[in-house]
């Protein structure tokens, strides 16, 4: 098995001119005042809420002329940035990628336990999915799942431990073998081996993954979010990389909920609450899509339907269960993925 590496860095990077202290205390219904939110979100989608910042203040500024809105960011792992929030950093909202993690603010009395019935679909704005990212012309020749077991293939991946999408590359390899073996878990188990034994370096987020992969140079395939994949193939790094599409793989998806002990302290519930609504509007849609994050409204989604290939996949929580019994199967100290990946 080569040697795995496993990285470590600062989990939040924070946008804005004063970063994420000296949060003010506003009150959003107030006139005349100065507001600021955080978002914390994981890591790849910095540059989508860049933007998305930028347009939701504008939309805000038109009823409320007489307040000034600013938005910070926070990206990082997922788990590290929800874990963040449970220990104090005061985010007024968290974008997330997978509901335990949003979950667990519940468990620590942030966010209320009724949050994904207070948006539409269940609180998820837009999805993704995970895929494989090689380099240009293919030179392995990886078509799928399968091929990531061959000898020779060195792959990068998020540690499932600290990253959401980590969990989702694990979970679709997984979700894979279950497909492709009837169900069977002991052939499924030995092909995670397989796989795992594959992997070069399991970084602490899918961002960290991203420069491992194209800035380093290491490894053969990235398994990363179609968000992330399509950014580096035609924004990033155009000419260098190229997307495979697996035969069958897991939709990620990415929910939203405003941290209610948070904003009922600064008194941001209105502009917090407004901030996740306008998500589920057509301009914020298309924006979602610009970033080949695949939009909720399928009027939306058919409109940039050249973007988005049609996949096969599936829902973690129609294989697996909810994401509290994933967490202990799979990902809990001890549970299968340490099992598998020390093999």
């Amino acid at each position: 098995m080569n040697k795995i590496k496993f990285l470590t860095a600062v989990a939040i990077t924070c946008l804005g001119i004063n970063g994420c202290t000296n949060l003010a205390n506003s009150n959003a219904n107030n006139e005349g005042q100065k507001v600021e939110l955080l978002n914390v979100s994981y890591d790849v989608s910095r540059d989508f809420y860049k933007e998305y910042n930028e347009l939701f203040i504008d939309h805000y500024r038109k009823p409320h002329p007489n307040i000034t809105l600013s938005i910070k960011q926070s990206h990082g792992g997922s788990s590290k940035q929800a874990m963040s929030v449970a220990n104090g950093l005061q985010a007024d909202v968290v974008t997330m990628n997978q509901n335990s993690d949003i979950n667990l603010l519940v468990n620590k009395n942030l966010v209320d336990q009724n949050w994904q019935e207070k948006l539409p679909n269940q609180s998820v704005p837009y999805t993704s999915a995970t895929v494989l990212l090689v380099r240009a012309g293919n030179p392995k020749n990886i078509q799928d799942w399968s091929d990531l077991t061959r000898e020779g293939i060195e792959i990068v991946i998020p540690n499932p431990k600290t990253s959401g999408n980590g969990r989702y590359a694990f979970l679709g390899a997984y979700g894979y073998g279950l497909h492709t073996f009837g169900n069977d878990e002991s052939k499924t188990d030995a092909f995670m081996q397989q796989l795992l034994a594959n992997v070069s370096v399991f970084d602490h987020g899918a961002r960290a993954a991203t420069t491992t992969f194209t800035q380093r140079g290491i490894g053969d395939v990235l398994i990363t979010p179609e968000n992330e994949a399509s950014h580096i193939v035609h924004a990033l790094r155009p000419g260098e990389f190229e997307v495979v599409y697996p035969s069958y793989t897991v939709a990620t998806e990415n929910p939203v909920a405003v941290v209610d002990a948070v904003v009922d302290k600064k008194q941001t519930q209105e502009v917090a609450k407004s901030y996740l609504a306008q998500l589920y509007q057509d301009d914020a849609q298309r924006l979602a899509a610009k970033f080949y994050l695949r939009p909720s409204s399928p009027q939306i989604l058919a409109e940039y339907q050249d973007r988005f290939p049609a996949l096969t996949t599936f829902i973690v929580s129609d294989v697996f269960g909810n994401w509290d019994e994933v967490m202990s199967q799979f990902f809990a100290d001890g549970a299968k993925f340490d099992a598998l990946a020390k093999h």
